[in-house]
């Protein structure tokens, strides 16, 4: 087992199927059940999982304030949250990328998209589908949550021109292999420009980066939404 989840969620049922999805994977197993926000953060602290999947939603203490505290909790910066949730575009979800959440996933989604959004997120990447995190940029996260502080456009003074391109087009949801091909980089490249941006503007992961991108106006959501 080299990926170490801990299961965050009211549902007994939803954690047992859960678990049994998780511990038939040979790379990754669970550590750990949590019926509420609270025992989510207890638990993390005492088995440092890697990753947290947390239903925001939950009675007492909420996943999005269990998630704030093990966000800001700086000897649990090897541990992301990857949020549970009914609707994809949800205010609870933007709140949740807000206080450092590395993404989302539906909480019936399929065994397959499940186990490979845990390995994405473990492998430091953020889980955004393209179309809901637009509609989530357009609708929650341009706007600043009351009492929020954003981080000012001048940070960006801080990114390199190259920088602020890969970071423009990670915003945009291109994935690394696809950002070194537009810009005729290697991977590796991509990724330590990804790293340095990361370090310059204070963000935790690449999901941060993506709502830093665009409460500081490097990157502007869509004016009208793409027809289907």
């Amino acid at each position: 087992m080299s990926i170490r989840v801990l299961l965050a969620d009211d549902q007994a049922l939803l954690r047992g199927t859960f678990r049994l999805l998780i511990d038939s994977c040979e790379d990754m197993g669970v550590v750990g059940e949590a019926a509420d926000g609270r025992e989510a953060v207890d638990l993390t602290r005492v088995y440092r999982p890697d990753i947290v999947l947390m239903d925001i939603r939950m009675p007492g203490t909420d996943g999005l304030a269990a998630t704030a505290a093990i966000c800001d909790d700086p000897g649990l910066a090897g541990t992301r949250i990857l949020v549970l949730t009914m609707f994809e575009t949800d205010e609870y979800v933007a709140k949740a990328l807000r206080v450092g959440a590395s993404g989302f996933l539906g909480k019936y989604v399929t065994t397959d998209a499940l186990l490979a959004g845990i390995r994405t997120v473990a492998a430091g990447e953020a889980l955004l589908s393209p179309g809901a995190t637009r509609a989530l940029i357009t609708r929650f996260l341009t706007a600043p949550a009351p009492g929020a502080l954003l981080a000012p456009a001048e940070r960006l003074n801080d990114l390199t021109p190259r920088e602020r391109e890969v970071t423009t087009l990670a915003a945009r949801g291109k994935s690394n292999d696809k950002i070194a091909e537009e810009l005729f980089l290697s991977v590796l490249t991509v990724r330590s420009h990804i790293q340095r941006a990361l370090t310059k503007l204070g963000a935790r992961d690449r999901a941060q980066l993506v709502v830093i991108a665009y409460q500081t106006g490097l990157v502007r959501p869509p004016r009208h939404s793409p027809e289907t």
